[in-house]
Parts: C-alpha cells; structure tokens; sequence
C-alpha cells in the first residue's frame, strides 16, 4: 500500500507539472493567467488620482452686509477645475482605505469694474481670481464594489482648506484705500462623495490594465464639497470657499 500511495503521489505531482503555467501577467495578447477573468485579483492598491470640475459659487457674501460679490459679478455661474492626489495608507482589502489627500482648484470671476463715483461700469474688466487648497483625511469604502456586483464605492473627507485670492482691475492689481486687494484665505473643508467604477464595463481590459500599468480601478465621480475658509469665524478673513456640486474622473493605482 505504501508502494501504491507514493505512486499515485508522483503520477499527481507529474500531472501538475505538466499543466501549463497559472502565473498572472501581461504580454503583447492581453492578461493571462486568470487576470482575464473578471479582473477580480489586483496588484497592490496604494494611490488615487483626481481630475476635478464643478461650479464654484463663492461664500463671499455669507459674511458680510449687503452683497458686494454679485453687486460686482452678478449672479453668473463660475467654474472650478482642479485635481488631487491620495495616499491610501491604510488599507483593508476589499473593504476600506484610509490616508491623507492633498488638492487644489482654481476659479475666477470677471466682470466690468464699477465706477469709482457709482455711476455706472467702466470700460476696463476687474477680475477675481481664486486658489482653494485643501488637505484632507479620505475614508473610502471599497467592500460594495469588491464584494458585490454593484460597481458604487462611496467615500468621506474632512480636513483644512487654504486659498490665494487676488483682484485685477485692467492690466493692474486692484486697489482700495492703497491696500493691495489680495490676501490669503483658511478654515475647514469637508466633503461626501460616490465613485461609479467602470471596470464592470470591459473586466479583461481592466485586468489588462492593471497588470499592464498598474491601474487597479477607474470610475466617474460626483462629489457635494463645503469648504468654509472663514478664518474660523475670523471677522478679517474673507471667505472665498464654496458649497457646491463637483464630478470628474476618479484612478486608483
């Protein structure tokens, strides 16, 4: 019996050897090796990258008497654009990641500059420009996209905001009392977000991807952000942040 058992091992052993080889990679054909079925399996998870665009109407107005912002600018909407970068420190596969996110954005507003005796617009445009930096704590809950067949990975942040703002009227800085109309901005920031992964939409080319580039996952995403960048409630700071709709292209590496 012995005899018997240690043969059927060596035939088992043989057998094994010879199937071909289950090693996962990439070649100049696509993923093999089980990277094309599904793309469940990835490579290590450490990075998400942000390309952002959303409206940016302005707080400006919140925290003082009468409304000089849209006496100036009006009531048009304005545009932001950015992006940002995580860093998924902690990391819980298939279930959450937890690490720090550095961003920023830019925005402006242009209008024609009112006359100094107000009577009426000058023929010259004045110009508000805004730079919103933030850095933030991103908590984000993987286990519905990876455990289920529903492709949505909703995610928190919170964390401080800082932003450049400077005012142009013509060609030249804008000035009011002979104080430069430029200054420095912070608070808080928060935001609530969903990601709508699109890997479901071709899972061997994302599995592709990912052996190839290193790509894990990549979605749209729409995002409500508040960033309050009053000073914490600072009567000298002028809060240049925003309560707004943002979206835009979400990629994890």
């Amino acid at each position: 019996m012995k005899h018997a058992a240690l043969a059927a091992a060596a035939a088992l052993a043989s057998s094994l050897i010879s199937l071909p080889s289950m090693a996962q990679g990439v070649d100049e054909f696509g993923a093999y090796g089980g990277l094309e079925n599904a793309g469940r399996e990835r490579t290590e998870q450490s990075v998400a990258f942000e390309v952002r665009v959303g409206q940016y109407p302005t707080r400006i107005d919140d925290q003082v008497a009468g409304s000089p912002y849209q006496d100036t600018f009006g009531k048009k909407k304005r545009w932001q654009a950015g992006a940002e970068l995580d860093w998924q420190l902690v990391r819980i596969k298939h279930t959450l990641s937890f690490g720090p996110a550095l961003g920023f954005a830019y925005t402006n507003a242009t209008a024609k500059a009112p006359l100094a005796g107000g009577g009426g617009l000058s023929a010259q445009d004045t110009r508000l420009n805004i730079f919103p930096i933030h850095l933030l704590g991103v908590l984000r809950f993987d286990m519905i996209a990876d455990r289920t067949l529903v492709p949505l990975a909703p995610y928190a942040k919170l964390g401080l905001g800082y932003a450049l703002w400077w005012s142009i009227d013509g060609e030249q800085g804008a000035q009011a009392n002979g104080v430069a109309g430029k200054d420095t901005s912070y608070g808080w920031v928060m935001a609530l977000g969903l990601v709508f992964r699109l890997d479901w939409l071709d899972p061997a080319g994302a599995a592709t991807a990912d052996a190839a580039l290193g790509l894990n996952h990549s979605g749209l995403f729409i995002e409500w952000l508040r960033s309050d960048l009053s000073g914490f409630g600072s009567a000298d700071v002028m809060d240049v942040g925003t309560s707004s709709w943002v979206a835009g292209l979400a990629l994890e590496f």
